[in-house]
């Protein structure tokens, strides 16, 4: 008997009357609220608005999750199509069976179909939204620990996940939790690429391939653990293959996207930038400083004197004005009749004089 080990939940499954509340389910659905949230928070950071997120992923997610399911039924195709086997069962998600890969690879369609909507670039986005998808898989692999599912070899370690389900073959034991190995991992992806993202400024789809990258590198061992039945070929599991292939593809678009374009892009949402300016009015953000009179009697008052003391300006200057004019028009009016008066004595005696001469 081991002394410690991580004990299973007895059933995966709680029923609200006649509604069932799935452990799995409840763990993808946290998982999804989880990467918009913080997607949304780091798209406003980059200079987008807020609820983009969100919006594209009213795309991506069904497209992910069919994605996913597609994914899982197409490999493991002899649960669902073989002999004494229901192919209605490859439509329960619910009881399990989502393959990232295929989740990944249909949810960047439909993004990219949001992101043509919205009139913005698919690299960017994807950029925004990668660690908030390595924490969604990190909680999304606890919905495995609800189903009894995905765990590695036998071992005797205090951290041993212990089976205690029989059904679809198990074998009650210990076993590694690689479910625990995986979630724990990708936590690790999620800080690495937040840190990475903003050390090196890592932009048009390069944040996103160091998360599929790191992701890739981890899976690799870990799946290379499990004891679940899978297709192998030349004696390595098809996830492990594809791992090997997805990282490969990470790695050289790190390569040549970097050198094609390097650094971020300026503008990742056209005219989001304009409508926060024209918005806010201030581009500081900084609200304008209103003075308010401590005393309003006292304000009052000043104003009255200001006032007081610019109306009797204006009235010196008024008066100051028309005394001016009317000194000038009155000594106009003494110097015209004394002007005449001269020029008509001085004539008189020169007509006389005149006129005395001829005769």
């Amino acid at each position: 008997m081991e002394l410690a080990y991580i004990p299973s939940p007895s059933r995966g499954v709680l029923y609200l009357g006649p509604i069932p509340l799935r452990g799995y389910a409840f763990c993808i659905i946290i998982g999804v609220f989880v990467a918009v949230w913080l997607g949304n928070k780091r798209w406003i950071d980059r200079g987008g608005r807020s609820g983009t997120v969100a919006d594209i992923a009213v795309w991506a997610v069904p497209f992910g999750l069919v994605g996913g399911r597609l994914y899982h039924v197409i490999t493991d195709y002899e649960l669902y199509f073989s002999e004494g086997r229901d192919w209605v069962d490859a439509f329960k998600v619910w009881q399990g069976g989502l393959g990232i890969w295929g989740a990944v690879a249909l949810g960047a369609v439909g993004a990219w179909i949001g992101c043509r909507r919205r009139g913005i670039t698919l690299p960017a986005y994807a950029d925004a939204v990668a660690p908030g998808i390595a924490f969604a898989q990190a909680i999304g692999r606890w919905g495995n620990w609800f189903n009894q599912e995905l765990y590695g070899r036998l071992t005797d370690l205090p951290w041993a996940l212990h089976i205690t389900s029989s059904a679809d073959g198990r074998m009650p034991g210990y076993y590694h939790p690689t479910f625990l190995y995986e979630s724990l991992w990708c936590v690790g992806v999620g800080f690495l690429v937040i840190w990475a993202g903003r050390r090196f400024k890592l932009g048009h789809g390069r944040t996103f391939a160091l998360y599929v990258a790191a992701y890739c590198a981890g899976r690799g061992w870990i799946e290379y653990m499990r004891v679940d039945d899978a297709h192998h070929i030349l004696g390595l599991r098809l996830n492990v293959w594809t791992a090997m292939l997805v990282f490969l593809c990470a790695v050289v678009y790190l390569v040549v996207s970097s050198r094609l374009r390097p650094g971020q892009e300026e503008i990742v949402e056209p005219g989001a930038a304009d409508e926060d300016g024209s918005a806010g009015g201030d581009v500081s953000g900084e609200p304008e400083k209103k003075t308010e009179p401590v005393d309003g009697k006292k304000a009052s008052a000043d104003d009255t004197k200001a006032g007081a003391k610019a109306g009797a300006k204006v009235d010196a200057k008024v008066d100051t004005k028309t005394g001016a004019e009317t000194d000038a028009a009155e000594a106009r009016d003494d110097a015209e009749p004394v002007g005449a008066a001269t020029s008509a004595d001085d004539a008189e005696p020169a007509g006389e004089a005149g006129a005395a001469k001829k005769a």
